[in-house]
């Protein structure tokens, strides 16, 4: 972390077994990823599912990676490991996140719906990306009502191998976040102005133009510029 940076950001991926979370992390991130990466054997036989999907390896803690998105601030990656026996780890690491990212094969899409419901536990915001293995077999809305997912959990392609697609997962993902961030900034103006109604206390006295319009999501455009502009 540069000496000059003071603000730390925090960002989880999840998912199930092999969807590509590791790979995700190690895609975007502008310094050499940390994983913790171990081979997978026949003493796992039974509790891992050795060999699915062409995969010889396995996170056992962890991903982390970095990336600079201005003098101030660093964001920090953190991809969780995706089999059940370290599912107790994922509490630990939605711990501060401002957001998520659940990455999903649409091959097997019930290994995500643990992920969802975790987060929606925590309330943590989380946006959706739906890592293509070759050529996909289903919509976008398609995937959206298997996963049972409301409308406002924005549903994204993606290919985690790409750096630009994964990018623009974390560009969703804080658009998500400023939207939220918005809604809950007009929503708590329209309480504190109802309660002052209540209180018989007019509008004008509060120093507000009646006649505004309704307050908007922040736009997230230059916080996307810092990431865009700031990344290699």
């Amino acid at each position: 972390m540069r000496a000059t940076a003071d603000n730390a950001l925090k960002i989880v991926v999840v998912g199930g077994f092999g969807v590509g979370k590791t790979t995700l992390v190690g895609s975007v991130s502008e310094i050499r990823p940390l994983n913790t990466e171990e081979v997978m054997t026949k003493a796992g036989e039974g509790i891992d599912p050795a060999g699915a999907w062409g995969k010889r390896s396995t996170t056992v803690a962890f991903d982390f990676g970095r990336i600079t998105l201005s003098e101030r601030q660093v964001l920090y990656l953190f991809g969780a490991p995706g089999q059940e026996r370290f599912w107790f780890l994922w509490d630990r690491l939605f711990s501060g996140a401002l957001g998520a990212v659940v990455l999903v094969d649409t091959r097997r899409l019930e290994d995500s719906w643990y992920a969802i419901d975790r987060l929606e536990h925590h309330g943590t915001p989380f946006i959706v990306a739906r890592n293509n293995f070759g050529e996909p077999g289903h919509t976008l809305e398609q995937v959206r009502e298997a996963l049972d997912l409301p409308a406002e959990v924005p549903l994204v392609d993606c290919d985690a191998r790409d750096r630009e697609s994964g990018k623009r997962v974390l560009i969703a993902l804080v658009h998500h976040l400023a939207a939220l961030a918005g809604a809950d900034e007009a929503a708590l103006a329209g309480a504190d102005g109802t309660a002052l109604a209540d209180e018989g206390v007019p509008a004008a006295a509060t120093g507000e133009d009646e006649t505004a319009p309704a307050a908007r999501p922040a736009p997230a455009g230059s916080r996307t510029a810092i990431y865009e502009e700031s990344t290699p």
